[in-house]
């Protein structure tokens, strides 16, 4: 039986552990984050959503999910 790697990331300050060669869209999706109401920073970057798919987390790798939250 093959054992399934896991590697740990950090999303929005607490440790996640997720499969090896995840990408980002499939992380987000897993984690039920409405892609229209948030913006999402990997390593201190800025992503655009349109490259979510390709994009492959690696070990240690950081996001930060900020919602927008209508108000007045």
């Amino acid at each position: 039986m093959k054992k399934i790697k896991k590697i740990k990331i950090k999303i929005n300050g607490k440790m996640k552990s997720i499969t090896k060669g995840s990408n980002l869209f499939n992380v987000l999706k897993t984690l039920k984050i409405p892609l229209n109401k948030v913006a999402i920073e990997l390593n201190e970057e800025i992503i655009d959503k349109k490259k979510i798919t390709k994009i492959k987390l690696n070990k240690n790798d950081k996001i930060e999910i900020v919602h927008f939250i209508g108000g007045g």
